[in-house]
């Protein structure tokens, strides 16, 4: 049942003890944790970082050192893009290796964490605006695994993916961020990986291992860091209308949109901070930053 619809039959005085048992079962399977759990954007860069040992992996190695335990993972990467959202619904997500052009050692690596059906049923019926649609064919794609597994190397911790409905503008993305909080309060880590500013088309293949980038990057990084301390989520929001540096960052807004689902799990209370604030190749930002 929707929650409206719940509300709905609520106020008219119709809803029997069958009606409350099953709502009660609905809200009592996500088993409310001690801690909110802080929210994550992380700019996950090349599919190396997967298997270096850099600057940008051993934070994110640190990083789970810093915060609690998470009862589980869930990731908004960039590289599921889709039409309509979707969340992996399987027991055990495979590890999908979406690029081309690197060493076999990466194609190698599998990153066997466990999924979690019910977890993703929940998620599904905690948005009352959005059908998200239970996936069983994708898996964790590199936008995930190069991350988590060097956050959680012993993949003991279930982890799931939340596509990127790419019909939809940011708002959308931010609304529907708000509806998962609920998520934050049951120990679920969630993670939107992209990078803020990305664009392979301008990359300097010069300076392809160097912590470069050019003026307009960095100064568009600034930008984007003074809105997120300042809560002024309407201009991230709207970040077209930030000028030609945001055009030139975001040419398509695959990497971006994680951002939204971070910014829209904040609440007024929580700390904002940044880490792995680099950026890479003239085109490319690392910045991540840590809510809660």
């Amino acid at each position: 049942m929707k929650r409206k619809d719940f509300i709905k039959t609520l106020t008219m005085g119709t809803v029997g003890m069958t009606s409350l048992s099953a709502f009660k079962n609905m809200t009592d399977n996500l088993k409310e944790s001690a801690t909110v759990m802080p929210v994550l954007f992380i700019g996950h860069g090349s599919p190396m970082n997967g298997i270096e040992d850099n600057e940008f992996s051993r934070r994110w190695s640190a990083m789970a050192k810093e915060i609690p335990m998470p009862s589980a993972v869930l990731v908004v990467s960039a590289h599921w893009y889709t039409r309509g959202t979707r969340i992996t619904a399987m027991d055990f997500p495979e590890t999908i290796h979406d690029f081309g052009g690197f060493p076999q050692e990466l194609f190698d690596v599998q990153y066997n964490a466990p999924g979690n059906p019910e977890l993703a049923k929940e998620t599904v019926k905690l948005s009352t605006h959005t059908d998200i649609i239970l996936d069983h064919d994708w898996g964790l794609d590199h936008g995930a695994w190069t991350v988590v597994r060097h956050m959680y190397p012993d993949a003991k911790v279930p982890v799931l993916q939340l596509s990127i409905d790419g019909t939809k503008p940011a708002q959308y993305h931010y609304n529907l961020a708000k509806e998962l909080y609920e998520l934050r309060k049951k120990g679920v880590l969630i993670i939107g990986s992209g990078n803020m500013v990305h664009n392979l088309g301008m990359v300097a293949w010069d300076k392809i291992d160097a912590t470069y980038g050019y003026d307009w990057a960095l100064d568009l990084n600034e930008t984007f860091k003074k809105h997120i301390s300042e809560t002024n989520h309407s201009s991230l929001i709207n970040y077209d209308k930030l000028g030609m540096a945001a055009r030139l960052a975001i040419p398509t807004p695959e990497h971006y949109l994680p951002l939204m689902y971070t910014l829209g799990l904040q609440k007024d209370k929580d700390d904002i901070s940044f880490f792995n604030d680099k950026a890479v190749a003239g085109s490319l930002t690392m910045t991540s930053v840590k809510i809660g």
